[in-house]
Parts: structure tokens; C-alpha cells; sequence
């Protein structure tokens, strides 16, 4: 659409050069950094007695409600439309309740809702290399259903009252309670405060290329471990994450599927509390008269 109104509106774009660059030259791009050479599968979680607040069974209407407000995106590698799915949620959601609670269950994610298809996007004029394109991912809309469950009913509330090993309360971002507006009064509060006691306050962010792209699973799924979470659920978890394929396509022309080791999956509906549990908060080292403040963090 856009295309059609720079033509109409006189405001082409400057038309991508031809280069080298195939689909598969950028999927090998890709996946160099989610690429972990030091893999470790994480070990499952088996114990006799059932957590209090395991509730594997998922309702035709919990599922109807996700499936009507389902929003416009582009299409996955399964070619489910979710203006199709969103038409036909009265009729098919009591398919769809059957595949997550099984799912859920027997702690197993089937292969096609692991599959992600990575969509290139410029972030230069004129793209002359791998580097030059942005991947935007994006998965199937079956996918981001159960995960959207297994991240509001588990994952969330987990989050809520983390062990004393794992604290967030100055993580701001990616948290149901946090926003941008919470982290900056948090830190002009410190900054006022730190200027009653000494003469200035020096302010430094840091920011990490790549970090997100390259957190280690096994590490990631160690603070899972931590958190109080149905077994069957972070078994859940370690299924997700394990044999995780993605394939670009580029120029109309699909590449072959790589599995990565590392990274959290970019486009996930459950990236939000991953993004939480990847990074630790922020630090103050006031007797330094050093205010370290960054809304990002280090990764795992």
C-alpha cells in the first residue's frame, strides 16, 4: 500500500541496488549471532506432586476471546491468516483448545509452531551487505495464542514474587506494573536525591549490540528454573527454545531452515518476560558520586 502511495504522492524511495545478498547468505547472517558454540541442553523438571496452581486446561472461550481480538500481522510459515482465524474463531476454537491443552500437557511444542519466518528490512538507503538488513520475525499465529497463555496464566504471576536469588524491582521494561514514565521518575528521584548529598551526578547508559540476539538458553532457562513454575510448564519452556528453526525470504525467494542455539525469539508474544529474566536491573553506586542508569542492561 505504501508502495502505491509514493507512486501516486511522487515520493518514491531510492530503489535497492542489486547485490550479492541472497536469502540464504542473510539467513547464515542471522544465525551466526544466535549461534551458542558452548550449547548445554537444559534438564527437565520431573517431581511427584502437582504444583497448586497447574491448571493445564484451557476453555473454548479463553481461546475464542485471544482469536477475535487477534491483530493484522503478516502471515507465518504454517500460512494461517489471522484475519481468517479471527472470521472462524467460533468454529474453530474448539480444535484449537484441544492442540494447546495436549501441548501443555505433555510439554511439547510441535516443530511447525517453532518455525519462524524472518521477514529483511533495510535500516540503510541503499543495502549493500548482510548487515544493512534489519530481520523482523515473525511466527505462526498459533504460536503466539499459546504462548500469549503460558505467558499471562504462568509466567506473569511468577514474575510477581520472584525467589531472593532473582529480584526486579528496578526492572522497569517489559513488566505488566513497568513503563518508560516509571523508570524516569524512578531515576530523577535517585538523581534529586544524590544531589542533596553531593555536588553532581554523573549519568551513563550503556547499551549492548546484539544482546537480546545472543542470551544463552541454557542460562535463561537456569532463572526459569528459579521461578515458581509448574514443572510441566517450564518443561514447556526447554521444549520451546530447543530445535528452534527460523528461514528468511528474500526477493520472493525462501532460504533453508538453521536452528539457533542461542537468542530470545524476536516477535514472540513471551519475548516480554524473557526480556525481563535476561537482564538483571539497574545499579547505583552512589559513594562514587556515579549515577549508572540504563534501561537496557546487561544480558545473560
Amino acid at each position: 500500500m505504501w508502495k502505491a502511495v509514493w507512486q501516486l504522492t511522487g515520493h518514491t524511495r531510492e530503489s535497492s541496488p542489486d547485490t550479492d545478498v541472497t536469502a540464504d547468505i542473510l539467513n547464515r547472517h542471522y544465525a551466526n549471532v544466535s549461534i551458542d558454540v558452548n550449547y548445554e541442553q537444559p534438564p527437565p523438571k520431573d517431581t511427584a506432586a502437582e504444583h497448586p496452581g497447574w491448571r493445564h486446561c484451557v476453555t473454548d472461550y479463553e481461546v475464542f476471546k485471544i482469536l477475535d481480538s487477534l491483530h493484522p500481522t503478516a502471515n507465518g510459515l504454517d500460512n494461517l491468516s489471522v484475519w481468517f482465524m479471527r472470521l472462524a474463531a467460533p468454529v474453530l476454537c474448539g480444535c484449537v483448545v484441544d492442540f494447546i491443552n495436549v501441548s501443555l500437557i505433555t510439554s511439547a511444542v510441535p516443530r511447525q509452531w517453532k518455525q519462524a519466518h524472518i521477514q529483511p528490512v533495510p535500516n540503510v538507503p541503499s543495502p549493500q551487505q548482510a548487515s544493512d538488513y534489519w530481520p523482523i520475525s515473525i511466527n505462526p499465529v498459533l504460536t503466539r495464542l499459546i504462548e500469549r497463555i503460558v505467558a499471562k496464566r504462568y509466567v506473569y504471576p511468577a514474575l510477581t514474587s520472584p525467589p531472593s536469588t532473582l529480584q526486579f524491582h528496578d526492572q522497569f521494561a517489559f513488566r505488566p506494573t513497568g513503563s518508560h514514565t516509571a523508570a524516569i521518575i524512578s531515576l530523577m528521584n535517585t538523581v534529586i536525591n544524590l544531589l542533596a548529598i553531593e555536588p553532581y551526578v554523573i549519568i551513563m547508559s550503556f547499551d549492548f549490540s546484539k544482546a537480546f540476539e545472543s542470551v544463552r538458553h541454557f542460562t535463561l532457562l537456569h532463572k526459569f528454573a528459579q521461578l515458581d513454575l509448574p514443572d510441566q510448564v517450564y518443561n514447556w519452556l526447554t521444549d520451546f527454545f530447543h530445535d528452534h528453526p527460523h528461514s528468511t525470504v528474500f526477493k520472493d525467494q525462501p532460504s533453508s531452515f538453521i536452528n539457533i542455539t542461542a537468542s530470545i525469539v524476536q516477535g514472540s508474544v513471551i519475548s516480554g518476560p524473557l526480556h525481563t529474566l535476561s537482564q538483571p536491573g539497574t545499579w547505583l553506586l552512589p559513594h562514587l558520586r556515579i549515577c549508572y542508569a540504563s534501561l537496557r542492561m546487561t544480558p545473560c
